[in-house]
């Protein structure tokens, strides 16, 4: 795999904090790939989002994003043509009054023709599942629909990679499945590169790659059933495991062994009844 995004020696500091945020931090990310991000709060996954997207630029040390610096401001529109965001609250990205005109947003900007952004606005919202309310008014939708206009917009611009900072955490369980699924088939569709920031664990049994960060650096980085094998780490550092393993561990202490592999409640169930 094409390495498009990379850290070396990357510290940052906030300017009112007294101590850095990510701290002497070397990391890739690779094409095509989907990897989920994971952390307690302050553990630094949110700076390093924003570092990829040069929303936050280094203190120290070098990002590069699709071969451009993130710290020389000339680069920002390369970048972000190549790097595209959604953030927490939905709220905060909507733009336009109407869906469809909110998505055409971006390439509006850019200078597309618009019999090319008309294409681009129609396919991004069918890939999200939103195509049947392109003229509704977005303040009238739930926030899991919000936040499939907002990937929509990343994806009529284009963007080779998005990257998303807690999009779930002000969802409910109805809207978080809508969002992981839309990610899921630009994934399996599109081949996009996603750079998912959670701290929904979950959420991350379906990457291909698991970052744990932790006071700035990184404590784990494997497949998910590589990472979540660290069971009792993850406990100490204020993290937990996806529930279906976590109830595995639990029968396994009641003398019921399904393994330590058990991450999604598919495979909970088929273990399970390989015992009875």
């Amino acid at each position: 795999m094409e390495k498009i995004i990379e850290f070396k020696n990357v510290s940052f500091k906030y300017s009112d904090e007294e101590f850095d945020v990510i701290n002497d931090l070397t990391i890739d990310f690779y094409e095509g790939q989907f990897t989920c991000v994971l952390g307690h709060n302050g553990s630094g996954k949110s700076t390093m989002a924003k570092l990829i997207n040069a929303i936050n630029y280094p203190t120290s040390g070098k990002v590069t994003s699709f071969g451009f610096d993130t710290s020389n401001e000339e680069n920002e529109i390369r970048i972000r043509q190549n790097v595209g965001m959604v953030f927490q609250n939905p709220d905060n990205q909507i733009v336009a009054t109407i869906v469809e005109d909110d998505v055409a947003f971006g390439p509006e900007n850019l200078g597309v023709p618009p019999e090319e952004i008309r294409k681009r606005v129609d396919e991004a919202l069918k890939i999200v599942d939103m195509y049947d309310y392109r003229l509704h008014e977005p303040h009238k939708l739930s926030g899991g629909q919000k936040q499939r206009v907002a990937i929509a917009g990343a994806i009529a611009m284009q963007t080779k990679c998005i990257v998303l900072d807690e999009p779930t955490a002000m969802l409910d369980p109805k809207g978080r499945k809508e969002v992981m699924s839309a990610l899921m088939r630009l994934k399996s569709e599109l081949g996009m590169t996603i750079i998912l920031v959670t701290h929904f664990m979950d959420e991350a049994v379906n990457a291909d790659r698991v970052v744990v960060m932790n006071d700035g650096v990184v404590q784990f980085d494997g497949t998910p059933s590589e990472v979540f094998s660290h069971t009792e780490d993850l406990k100490k550092i204020g993290l937990s495991v996806p529930k279906p393993l976590e109830l595995a561990l639990e029968l396994k202490k009641e003398g019921y062994d399904l393994g330590t592999k058990i991450l999604t409640e598919d495979a909970f169930l088929e273990a399970f009844r390989s015992l009875i």
